[in-house]
């Protein structure tokens, strides 16, 4: 196997966070955690992924915080795998590669899932990068600033 080049000591925020959950599986699994699930054999049967790449997958998320083990939440002898707050931080990083699947990946009248509302039960909103002065931004309208270490 190659191996993988790390960007954990890379300058830029997009580098190193591609570093903990740069590829299809971490994501998905992330994702599966969203929807609920919490245990090996779920994250294994809904993703048909091979046991050993789901346990160098789930062991990298833990490892870099994304995910904790936990004892079982209905006390059997299996331990359960929870996102951190860190974790739960890539809520819109999720939700945005659905909205963008969305648009550029299905047709018009094409069966998909729909992220929807608990609270409402209606589609939640799309995504939007605002300004602090509250205007829709467009990439045209950023730029990439180095921070200067102090």
């Amino acid at each position: 196997m190659v191996k993988r080049t790390s960007f954990e000591d890379a300058a830029c925020p997009v580098a190193r966070s591609l570093d903990a959950i740069g590829d299809w599986w971490s994501l998905l699994i992330v994702r599966d955690a969203f929807d609920g699930l919490r245990r090996f054999g779920e994250f294994q049967k809904n993703l048909g992924m091979a046991k050993n790449i789901l346990s160098d997958r789930l062991r990298t998320l833990t490892a870099h915080g994304i995910l904790e083990a936990a004892p079982a939440s209905d006390g059997s002898a299996y331990q359960e795998y929870v996102l951190t707050e860190k974790g739960r931080g890539l809520f819109p990083v999720i939700v945005g590669l659905r909205q963008w699947g969305e648009d550029h990946y299905y047709g018009p009248r094409e069966a998909h899932s729909e992220l929807i509302d608990r609270k409402r039960g209606q589609p939640v909103r799309r995504l939007e990068i605002h300004a602090q002065d509250g205007r829709r931004l467009e990439p045209d309208d950023t730029v990439v600033r180095k921070v200067a270490q102090d």
